[in-house]
């Protein structure tokens, strides 16, 4: 009887180090205690809000210079708590994506390669970030 392909006489040997699924709720845990991880997975998510919120700022922008009414109309519109609060979600990753990319930029230089180089980078991003982030809340919403 003829073998398969790629089958061959010998007893095939399973790896120990293979790769293993693990679940979302384990992932999570792990890159929870890894500032390096979270802060990475807070840049990717702030660049995907400002790829959807740009434009439509970019369309307020471009209402609120056509007229001296049109700009009236824009700081009515602003001027609401939800819209409010939109702005303010933003503007935040704009801040939290902005001060990533300079540690990346810096990064880049070869400042900060080490392990914990690194983890100190990521940490120090971590809190500039959450201390603008608060400033803006302060300056938009209040």
């Amino acid at each position: 009887m003829p073998r398969p392909l790629g089958q061959t006489n010998r007893t095939l040997s399973v790896k120990s180090n293979r790769p293993v699924n693990l679940s979302l709720a384990t992932v999570i845990e792990v890159n929870l205690k890894s500032p390096v991880a979270i802060a990475s997975i807070l840049h990717r998510l702030s660049g995907v809000l400002l790829f959807f919120v740009v434009p439509g700022l970019l369309a307020l922008l471009n209402c609120s210079l056509a007229s001296p009414e049109s700009f009236a109309d824009v700081q009515t519109m602003l001027s609401g708590t939800v819209a409010k609060l939109v702005l303010f979600v933003a503007l935040a990753g704009l801040v939290f994506h902005f001060l990533a990319g300079v540690k990346h930029l810096v990064m880049d230089w070869g400042i900060a390669e080490t392990l914990e180089g690194g983890r100190a980078f990521a940490t120090a991003t971590l809190l500039a970030s959450a201390a603008a982030i608060a400033a803006t809340f302060v300056w938009v919403v209040l």
